[in-house]
Order: C-alpha cells, then structure tokens, then sequence
C-alpha cells in the first residue's frame, strides 16, 4: 500500500479554524493603548469647542481655575460635559456587552430589553400628564420607565417553567419595544407643538448636561458597573449554553438576575441622562472583542475604556463639524457606527460570541 499525500489546507478551512486565544502580552498591550486613547480623547474633549481656546490655556485653567472666563468655559461648562460623556460612555458599553452575553447574541444592544422605548415612553407621559418642561425632570421619568418596562420584559420573558430564557427576554424586549414606540409616535403626531421640546433629548445630547442632571443618577450608574463586575464571573460559562454551564457550577438565574439589573441601571441612567444613544453598546462589544476573544472578564475591561472613548470621540466630531453649532452625540455615532459594524460583522471572528 502506498502511504496517501497529506491533505492540502485550503482557505476555506482556515476560515473554519478555531481562533487562537489572544496572549495576556497583546490584551494588556492593547488596554494600554485604550487608556492611552481615552486619556487624549478627555483632553480633547475640554479642549475643543466652539469657542477657540489655547491648549496652554486650557491646561492653565485646569491646573490654575483662575475664575476668568476661559476658566469658566473650561470648569462649568466642559469638564461637567465631558464626565457625563464618560459616564454614559462606560454604562452604554458595559450595558451592551451584558446584554450580548446574556442572549448569546452579537446584534444585541441595550434597547434590546426595551429600555429605550420605557424611557421614551415615560416622558412623553411626564410631558403630556404632568407638564414636565426642563432636562431636571425628564432624567426621573426617563428613568422611571427604563426600570419599569425592563421589570415587565423579564416578568414577561421568564413566563416559561425553566425562568428567564435569553429567546424569550429578547422577544419580549423587542415586542413590548415597538408597541411602545408606536404608543409615543401617535401622541407626537396628535400634539406636535407639546411634544417640540423633547426632540432635543430624543436625539440624544448632552449638551447642556451638568452636575445637576449627572450627579442624582450617577449612584445608580455605579451600582450597575458593581452589579456587572459581580455577574461577569459566570457569563463564561453561559455562553457555552444552560446545560454545560451548569454543570461546570454557574448559577444561570442568578446571573440572568443580575445582568438584568445592571443592564437596567446601566442603560436606564444614560439614557435618563442623555437620550437613547445608539450604537454604542452594539458596536464596543464587538471592537472589544476583536482584541480580546470570547473571555468576558477581558471583554469587560475594554468596554469600560472604549465606551466612553466612543462618546467622547463622537462629541468633538458633532462640536466642530458644523461650527459654531453642534450635531448631538446620539446621531454622530450612528453614522460612524453603522458603517464600522457593518465592516465588523462580515468578519466571521469578530461576529461571533
């Protein structure tokens, strides 16, 4: 017998390989480079707007606060601005990197529970009802409804005899979602000229937001990140599915419990804060992940620096593109999101959990 020739490795095969785990050196490598990033983006971001003010200056001012009126620019104006833009940050890319996990779904994203459309709900009815008129009082009914209809999606989604089921939860999300959606699109057709002041936070902005509106909700931003950080442990193991994640000795439902309350904290405070702004924990996760790999712990600590670096990036682009105006966040990163993630899920590793 003649011995055969060994097979030929085609490309379409090592296509089909499994990925090979990144190296401890190139994930701390790359959070390096993310704080790196994240640093200059702060600095831009109370560097640059619509008014002209030298690095020099700025950096005096933070250092100095000499109370003059560059000082002034840069205290009460920028640096509140740009701490939102880093909380929001953080709490939108931690939120859809939960989210993700939890479902075993790459296209998912906070809205994908019905956060967006509570919140959005909510204050078209503090607006219609109560006459809400200012930001102050659109943060607690906008957070009112992002608990609220998150509550009633996993009630809905945990119906069945074995609890919360990742399908479910999803369906209930996205169903309850539109039916909301559809609610508040009716009552802002019936009565534009009521409803004008909420176009503003329903593109997503945070401009004008300060320690007013930032510091009541910031508590439960910070519960949220603690509440991840406790659930992130055990979403290893769910990702390899119910059955072998319990035998390997991960409480599913108490994770599940515990995803849904910091994806609630999480996304419910940013968007109270500034509006839904979309993309941000569609898209992180996934850049996330293309440096690190499945391992969510890692997948984590990039979120928690890319985030924010998103916002934070999105901001300066919408302050200097049509000077002296500004362009909301909310609709900055769907453009440069939309076309990113589009390049990153035709990128087999990098789309799948």
């Amino acid at each position: 017998m003649t011995a055969s020739a060994p097979p030929v490795a085609t490309a379409s095969d090592a296509r089909r390989a499994p990925r090979l785990p990144r190296s401890l050196t190139a994930r701390v490598m790359g959070l390096i480079v993310a704080i790196t990033l994240l640093a200059v983006l702060l600095l831009l971001s109370v560097a640059v707007g619509s008014k002209d003010i030298a690095l020099g200056t700025v950096v005096d001012a933070l250092v100095h606060n000499t109370g003059n009126g560059d000082a002034y620019v840069v205290w009460d104006l920028r640096v509140p601005r740009t701490v939102v833009g880093l909380s929001i940050g953080v709490a939108l890319g931690v939120a859809g990197a939960l989210i993700q996990a939890l479902t075993r779904n790459p296209l998912a994203d906070p809205g994908i529970l019905g956060v967006d459309a509570g919140a959005a709900f909510f204050v078209t009815l503090g607006i219609a009802v109560f006459g809400v008129t200012s930001v102050g009082g659109y943060v607690w009914f906008a957070f009112a409804g992002a608990l609220v209809v998150t509550l009633v999606v996993y009630v809905i989604g945990s119906g069945g005899r074995g609890g919360a089921d990742p399908l479910q939860l999803t369906l209930a999300g996205v169903a309850l979602g539109a039916v909301l959606s559809g609610i508040v699109t009716a009552m802002v057709l019936i009565d534009p000229a009521t409803f004008d002041q909420m176009r503003g936070w329903n593109a997503g902005s945070i401009v004008g937001r300060g320690w007013d509106i930032l510091l009541p909700v910031a508590p439960f931003l910070l519960i949220g990140v603690v509440v991840a950080l406790l659930a992130t442990p055990s979403l290893n193991a769910i990702a390899l599915g119910d059955d072998l994640a319990t035998s390997l000795g991960a409480n599913i439902t108490r994770t599940r419990v515990l995803v849904v309350v910091a994806v609630t904290l999480l996304a419910g405070g940013s968007t109270a804060i500034a509006g839904p702004v979309g993309f941000v924990g569609l898209m992180v996760p996934h850049v996330a992940r293309w440096f690190t790999g499945p391992d969510q712990r890692w997948i984590l600590a990039y979120t928690l620096l890319l985030g924010p670096s998103l916002v934070l990036a999105a901001d300066i682009i919408g302050r200097v593109i049509v000077r002296p105006g500004e362009i909301p966040v909310g609709i900055v990163t769907a453009f440069l999101g939309a076309p990113v993630l589009i390049l990153l899920v035709r990128r087999r590793k990098v789309s799948g959990l």
